[in-house]
């Protein structure tokens, strides 16, 4: 199958426990995938970390794949950053790494934050939806 690229939003997913993320992962990775993480994941994952999180975090970071951040990629991030702010929209700088990685490694990512990644060539694997619960 394919490496998907997480994305932090799905990894903070599955560390608290929500929107079934741990099970759609385990499914990804029954069917085959391989998962990965970059640098940017793990800057944004530890900057929320709270007191206790640091074991299961810690293992759960290194059960990815880990995909560097090379001159190319960071290349591609600087580039994707200043095409998409000519057209109107400033991407953040960790989106546009995270899209690099992606598109640089030939790789889909996974997101709940699809906003975030308006790029064409960055392939976005698809999610579940989450369940909607009606009030009451």
């Amino acid at each position: 199958m394919a490496t998907v690229l997480l994305d932090t939003s799905v990894i903070f997913d599955h560390l608290n426990g929500r929107n079934k993320r741990t099970e759609f992962l385990e499914h990804l990775v029954d069917q085959g995938h391989l998962l990965a993480c970059c640098p940017v994941n793990i800057t944004e994952v530890y900057a929320g970390l709270r007191s206790g999180e640091e074991t299961r975090t810690k293992a759960f970071l290194e059960s990815l794949e880990f995909l560097p951040i090379t001159a190319d990629v960071a290349m591609k991030a600087g580039l994707l950053r200043r095409d998409w702010r000519i057209k109107g929209q400033t991407l953040s700088y960790t989106d546009v790494t995270i899209a690099a990685i992606a598109i640089t490694n030939r790789m889909p990512l996974l997101t709940d934050n699809q906003k975030h990644f308006p790029m064409p060539e960055v392939e976005l694997h698809p999610l579940p939806p989450l369940d909607v619960k009606s009030p009451g």
